[in-house]
């Protein structure tokens, strides 16, 4: 390298640039936006400069011709790092991103189609108009959060445009994974294109407070456990009603009564927890029966019950079918 007045001046989490300052500016060839990266040499100096072992932090390659790159590390097995990149609409049609971290880059419009991204590392990118389209992602690290999803925490003033942004980049992803036969992973996405669905909607109005119910209930489909964990609450909820309001049992009036012992009220709730079981599941046995306004909650239990059963069964014959 030549003197430190031409080191390139970009700095990242790896230090500063090594490379070589362009004529007339501070930031080399990978670092600068106003040199033209559109040429045909560039996906074989990408390699090369991946084959050195130098960090690949921040390059901004817009709009690059970077068809059937191969950046899969065949030598000592250390996947490639390609971090915090610039890689709108660029073209990695035919790509090899093996393990590639290409965490926290920027993928906008950016054409990898029948790219191969098994196990690469995608948690960050702004995948928001990326082409998949027979592209393996098998394995691949999605992250927890899409990128819009957290630049809305961080910037809650233009929330709306962010989660709308977001939806359709889970979208896209999902309908992918879905051609792929990836199943579980298309699920995992149709639930976060529903989540931010709903943040667009007006707070606390009708159809919010109604997706957001779905949400806890089933998980927007995708989650028979939600159902279950619901049904048991509800159950019990309605067990310690039906122990204030009262059942039949017979000729005995089962209901808390603070002039009975601890077992006793114990036992009458373990009666009113049988009740409301037999409530919820319709079987109807008839050996207790409600009381007062007990009848109206068992009414609204047998109710809800049929309706959670019948969607539970949907909800696990679809994951079994998956």
């Amino acid at each position: 390298m030549q003197g430190s007045e031409y080191q390139c001046s970009f700095i990242g989490k790896y230090g500063r640039c090594n490379d070589v300052a362009e004529p007339g500016s501070q930031l080399c060839f990978w670092h600068d936006p106003d040199v033209d990266k559109t040429g045909d040499d560039v996906k074989t100096r990408l390699e090369e400069r991946a084959g050195s072992g130098l960090p690949m932090e921040g390059f901004i390659l817009r709009k690059a011709n970077l068809d059937n790159v191969n950046l899969v590390n065949h030598g000592n097995g250390k996947s490639y790092q390609l971090v915090n990149c610039d890689l709108s609409r660029a073209s990695l049609c035919h790509g090899h991103f093996y393990r590639v971290d290409l965490s926290g880059s920027r993928l906008l419009k950016a054409n990898l189609s029948n790219a191969n991204l098994h196990r690469a590392n995608l948690d960050g990118c702004n995948l928001l108009g990326v082409n998949l389209k027979n592209s393996l992602l098998d394995h691949v690290k999605w992250g927890d959060k899409l990128y819009q999803e957290r630049e809305a925490a961080a910037n809650p003033e233009n929330a709306m445009a962010l989660y709308e942004e977001a939806e359709e980049s889970a979208r896209n992803i999902r309908r992918h994974c879905e051609n792929l036969g990836m199943m579980r992973v298309a699920g995992h996405f149709y639930y976060q294109e529903r989540v931010f669905h709903r943040l667009q909607m007006p707070k606390y109005s009708r159809q919010r407070v109604l997706s957001y119910l779905v949400d806890k209930i089933s998980g927007y489909g995708e989650s028979p456990l939600r159902v279950v964990l619901f049904s048991m609450a509800l159950i019990v909820f309605c067990s310690f009603i039906y122990l204030f309001t009262g059942v039949q049992d017979g000729g005995t009036v089962v209901r808390f009564n603070q002039s009975l012992g601890l077992f006793q009220n114990l036992w009458y709730w373990l009666d009113c927890l049988y009740f409301s079981v037999v409530t919820f599941t319709t079987l109807g046995y008839g050996d207790l029966t409600p009381l007062g306004l007990s009848r109206i909650v068992a009414a609204c239990e047998a109710f809800t019950g049929s309706f959670s059963l019948a969607l539970f069964v949907v909800l696990f014959v679809k994951k079994m079918i998956r």
